[in-house]
């Protein structure tokens, strides 16, 4: 996997996902890597770019604000964001913004 998504001209979606991370993995890093897995599998998903490092910042891209709602109503991925609140985040913030515009080398 690249470490930049490969995404199309826009217009497109992204969904921000920013946290702060309790003590301990506690099976975050095995559950995130199936989210990715299964993000992937999703009819509108594009790509992802993450750090997780003191402060988590993971972008999906999605190519309508429709996909986003379908993965978000995902049964493991509600699974995984109901154990995120109970154990993994401190605090956490989702954002969905349209890409209007992207450039880069």
């Amino acid at each position: 996997m690249s470490l930049l998504a490969n995404t199309p001209e826009p217009p497109y979606y992204a969904v921000i996902f920013t946290s702060s991370r309790t003590e301990g993995d506690n099976g975050y890093g095995e559950i995130a890597s199936r989210m990715i897995e299964l993000a992937e599998q999703q009819p509108g998903y594009l790509g992802i770019e993450s750090a997780r490092e003191a402060l988590g910042i993971t972008v999906s891209y999605w190519t309508d604000l429709e996909s986003i709602k379908n993965w978000k109503a995902n049964a493991e991925h509600m699974e995984a964001q109901k154990t995120g609140r109970k154990l993994w985040y401190k605090s956490f913030k989702v954002r969905i913004a349209k890409v209007e515009r992207d450039y880069g080398i």
